[in-house]
């Protein structure tokens, strides 16, 4: 570096000395001016000469001490335009304390031939030095903050913030603060009856969600902002309906889990999108609390650019782990997370390219990383490709699962989570099998040193793939939405909530647990193809239209989360039950994915498609004979229709 560029580097540290330096002097100041007002109010105005002596003598040691315990209390540290209630807070006992000091120096100590500083003249400091020390601050923040006279003639978009609580407070602070952002509040409403007719910053709390359709006639509101990120679907479904018929435009907070990690900021408003409005209320997690096994862990993810992967790759590198080792075999969708990450602030992330499938390749990156947790997310979902590729499908989803469960247990992991599905449930379709052998391959690892779960949730809103990208194109294209059925229903939950109860239940996994997440109520395809559509600003059947194409085979009409020979249990935390079933027959299961395993080396598909039911059969064979299922049964097993 030049010497020229480190004096260049030099000159924001003088500044910033220059500007600490003025904040002391004009705490100095008043200092002096709040001990001078305490001897005139002391004294009516008329200062015996005696006193006098005393404040001209004692004034320097006053200011003194309380610089003093104010750089203590790193006063000088923050800008003024930023003060806030917590600054507060630290002002007021700084002043009491530096009082205190005051008052304890000068009762053992003073110039000789000057008169005690009186008792009075010491509370009346007290009383003046933090209305001046504290004022002054908030004096700087409300001039900073004022609005420029252009910004006053023009004020932006006039909105209604639907929500007087924290997120609210939080929205309308920063509106008022940063007029550039072009917003203008005009009221909020609050279903609270306490804060009715109340002004919050200002700004008054107008009614209830009740009035809402009669303000939106009365004002002229641009924009409707909903600032609840724990209101449950039911609610924002009303609030958009209201906006809809108003022809007023509505924005959102996301919810809970989505602001995790982040604070509520007007940069995180967003479209209404078909996930808020559901009907599902969010599970409230203590995030940090949850999370507390992961900090300073090494932590792998496998899938790490999949629409699981990604989330679980952001909240793992939020809670502070020691390093992230992302894992996938697609470049593309690993490269963009990783920047993703990276620009966020992340540092301590190591992507890795490599196979599942690859019991080579995953044995070096344990050798090389030596992970204290691992997250599998990788697999493969589509149902109609695996019906068509069972081979590929087994490998992925199943046998890779048993590869990455013996290394967690040669390599001493602590705990392995698979991300499982409502269709490994009863399956009916390759896909669905696959998982529930993969779900058997954690069961058979009960016992070892490793912590193994399995965490079974049905559909997550956005992933790739899923129902709604597909709902999204076919409405841009104007039409029509495809529905296999009138009546089919899923279970639907937001990705950063399956994947914060996720990491919650991997927490408390005691070995081989199947943990199931709790989905809410199904959710009805038509229901969600038609709230889509008027999310859209359309309406279903005339501006758009939705065509029944029928039930493709192996789909089931409604999905479920338990198998019918499996018992479910609470586990102490709401949004997770433990299902437990007979045990498993680990020589005959062992047996089967040995056979197996040869059947996809092999790579004939018919064969693979037919062992695979017979592995599961094995896996849940009651006959007590403890034999795996013979090769000639697994040419002639069939799956089921």
């Amino acid at each position: 570096m030049s010497h020229t560029s480190s004096l260049r580097n030099l000159v924001p540290t003088w500044r910033s000395v220059a500007h600490r330096l003025g904040q002391v002097a004009v705490d100095a100041a008043l200092i002096a001016a709040a001990y001078w007002l305490a001897y005139q109010a002391r004294f009516d105005g008329e200062v015996p000469g005696r006193f006098e002596k005393t404040f001209a003598a004692t004034v320097g040691i006053v200011i003194g001490l309380k610089l003093i315990v104010f750089v203590a209390a790193r006063f000088y540290t923050k800008w003024w335009r930023f003060t806030g209630v917590r600054d507060l807070q630290a002002i007021v006992l700084a002043v009491i304390g530096s009082s205190l000091l005051v008052t304890a120096v000068l009762s053992q100590w003073r110039p000789d031939d000057v008169a005690a500083v009186p008792r009075g003249v010491l509370v009346i400091d007290l009383v003046l030095t933090l209305v001046l020390i504290g004022g002054a601050r908030f004096v700087v923040r409300s001039v900073v903050e004022r609005p420029p006279r252009s910004q006053l003639i023009r004020p932006g978009r006039e909105v209604l913030i639907v929500g007087a609580g924290d997120a609210g407070n939080a929205l309308l602070r920063e509106m008022q603060r940063n007029r550039a952002l072009g917003y203008s509040p005009v009221g909020l409403i609050d279903d609270d009856p306490r804060k009715r007719r109340l002004r919050v910053q200002g700004t008054r709390v107008r009614g209830t969600r009740a009035d809402l359709p009669r303000l939106l006639r009365e004002l002229s509101v641009d924009e409707v902002v909903i600032a609840m990120p724990s209101a449950p679907g039911a609610v924002r479904q009303e609030i958009v309906e209201v906006c809809r018929t108003a022809g007023v435009p509505c924005s959102t907070l996301p919810g809970l889990p989505e602001l995790i990690g982040g604070g509520v900021t007007v940069g995180k408003l967003r479209e209404v999108r078909v996930e808020d409005v559901l009907g599902r209320a969010p599970v409230e997690i203590d995030f940090a609390r949850v999370s507390r096994y992961l900090n300073g862990k090494v932590v792998l993810v496998t899938g790490a650019g999949g629409s699981i992967g990604r989330e679980l790759c952001r909240q793992v590198a939020a809670v502070g782990s020691k390093s992230l080792i992302m894992l996938d075999h697609a470049e593309n969708n690993l490269f963009e997370i990783d920047m993703e990450l990276r620009e966020r602030g992340h540092s301590n992330l190591v992507p890795v390219i490599a196979d599942c499938k690859d019991d080579v390749g995953m044995q070096r990156v344990f050798e090389a990383h030596r992970p204290d947790v691992v997250f599998h997310a990788a697999a493969y979902k589509h149902v109609p490709m695996m019906e068509l590729n069972p081979v590929q499908a087994v490998a992925n989803n199943a046998l890779a699962t048993s590869v990455l469960a013996s290394l967690c247990e040669r390599f001493g992991v602590a705990r392995m989570c698979l991300i499982s599905t409502d269709k490994a449930v009863e399956p009916k379709t390759v896909m669905g099998a696959s998982k529930a052998l993969a779900e058997r391959v954690i069961e058979s690892h009960a016992d070892g040193p490793t912590r193994f779960a399995a965490v079974r949730f049905g559909n997550v809103l956005g992933s790739s793939g899923s129902v709604l990208p597909i709902f999204r194109r076919q409405i841009a294209q104007g039409g029509p939405v495809t529905v296999t059925h009138p009546d089919m229903t899923r279970f639907f939950m937001t990705i950063p909530e399956a994947v914060q109860l996720v990491i919650e239940a991997t927490g408390i996994a005691e070995g081989g647990d199947i943990f199931v997440l709790d989905m809410g109520e199904p959710v009805r395809i038509m229901d969600l193809a038609q709230k889509m559509i008027e999310l859209s600003g359309q309406t279903p059947g005339d501006d758009i239209a939705i065509e029944v194409v029928g039930i493709r085979p192996g789909e089931k009409l409604h999905e479920e989360l338990f198998n019918v020979d499996e018992e479910v249990r609470p586990t102490r935390y709401g949004g997770i039950m433990r299902a437990t079933r007979p045990a498993l027959d680990q020589r005959a299961f062992r047996r089967g994915l040995d056979q197996l395993t040869r059947r996809v080396a092999d790579g004939r598909p018919e064969p693979v498609d037919r062992a695979l039911w017979s592995v599961l059969r094995s896996g849940r064979d009651e006959r007590g004979e403890g034999e795996a299922v013979s090769e000639s049964d697994h040419v002639e097993e069939t799956p089921p229709s």
